[in-house]
């Protein structure tokens, strides 16, 4: 049988039972959408992620107070026994191998200026801050360490957008829970870090930080060390000096190692989920298929002994009935790659928020295991035609 001649009847076969044909190719189409949307949605999520994680460079090592034996915030950020002290981050900046080092103390107050007024996130840093966090003033200067608790302040973009409508803010008076303070600078965009808009923040030399929230302690000191440095290797350093000066370990360290650690196992958990409901649906349509073309032979058995006594090998109805089981397959596996496009395409037009990303390689996989699995689900009725004798065949006609 000519190439031609066998697409020609595999399609012919097809379309003479089309409502059969769509309803068997639906289960691949579910699979396959679901597979394409869902794993945009987890790798536009990744990528979101990562970029949270990294905006601040991949040399940041976080000490927070409390000790901890898991991952993320501390619980003694409000309260512990021995807290991280501004002198503990003037010495840990004598540490050979660190770059820069800033003390963290944060809040929420009300930053009037002129008639305006906005309640906003308020944070207490080091001069080194833009080194770490790798931002940088487009107005003015952030804060010296020659500073110390003068009543300075820098404003993050979006706050000065809301405070002094594009206009220059150097040397403005601002007041801060009450209190004034003289405008010297304003970062540039930095976005946003795990829901907190840097943008919509005011930095404060950290002296006046803790004095303005009444604290004694710090929630943070953030550490950079030198690219090319090992990160574990510098963080153990770092927990021997602070478990040697406070006589114990009660504070928490995570490097941005473990960080993207963390959230790569949580994505890796989404995309198990994901292969599984997308592994579900296509089973779903294998067993759709065995079963349509299971009855498709029963009920052509006169077709298929027409054509073996007009000279068709078995091997020939074999891949004649093959070749349809793939057919279906293919076809459904496309008609959800196009839902699935549609569907990540109007997700990224109606949640702007939600980050969303086609996997290309999560697609192609989902594509070439559709095309198996109705490879595999149509051997057994494929075999069962092509093992028919054509008496018998014709005769059941």
């Amino acid at each position: 049988m000519l190439p031609d001649d066998f697409l020609r009847y595999v399609l012919a076969a097809v379309r003479a039972h089309h409502a059969r044909s769509q309803l068997t190719a639906l289960g691949f189409a579910i699979g396959i959408a679901a597979v394409v949307l869902l794993t945009a949605i987890g790798e536009g999520i990744h990528r979101f992620v990562l970029g949270e994680f990294t905006q601040f460079g991949t040399h940041l090592i976080a000490i927070t107070p409390g000790k901890t034996s898991t991952l993320g915030l501390s619980g003694a950020l409000i309260r512990s026994v021995r807290p991280l002290t501004l002198e503990d981050a003037r010495a840990l900046a004598r540490l050979p191998g660190l770059q820069a080092v800033t003390p963290v103390v944060q809040g929420n107050a009300a930053v009037e200026a002129r008639d305006r007024q906005r309640r906003t996130l308020v944070l207490g840093v080091g001069a080194d801050l833009p080194r770490v966090w790798q931002m940088r003033p487009a107005i003015g200067r952030f804060l010296r360490p020659q500073d110390g608790a003068r009543a300075l302040a820098v404003l993050g973009s979006r706050l000065h957008r809301e405070l002094f409508a594009g206009a220059s803010p150097l040397g403005a008076r601002i007041r801060i829970g009450g209190e004034p303070y003289r405008v010297i600078g304003v970062m540039e965009s930095k976005g946003q870090l795990l829901g907190f808009d840097l943008d919509d923040t005011v930095f404060l030399p950290v002296e006046r930080g803790l004095a303005l929230f009444n604290r004694v302690g710090l929630m943070e000191i953030d550490v950079l060390h030198a690219p090319g440095t090992d990160g574990e290797a510098v963080a153990s350093r770092v927990h021997a000096w602070l478990e040697r000066r406070h006589g114990r370990v009660d504070f928490t360290l995570t490097t941005q190692n473990q960080m993207l650690e963390v959230a790569g196992s949580v994505l890796e958990v989404l995309t198990l989920a994901v292969a599984a409901l997308g592994g579900i649906s296509l089973a779903v349509g294998g067993i759709g298929i065995l079963t349509v073309m299971t009855i498709a032979v029963r009920e052509r058995r006169g077709e298929i002994g027409l054509l073996r006594a007009l000279g068709a090998s078995q091997s020939q109805v074999l891949r004649l009935f093959l070749g349809e089981a793939m057919l279906l397959a293919l076809l459904g596996g496309l008609a959800g790659l196009a839902a699935g496009l549609g569907g990540a395409w109007l997700v990224a037009i109606l949640v702007p928020a939600l980050p969303v990303h086609i996997a290309w390689g999560f697609v192609l996989a989902a594509e070439a295991s559709a095309a198996l699995i109705g490879l595999l689900a149509g051997v057994v009725p494929a075999l069962q035609a092509a093992e028919l004798r054509p008496i018998e065949a014709l005769r059941a006609e």
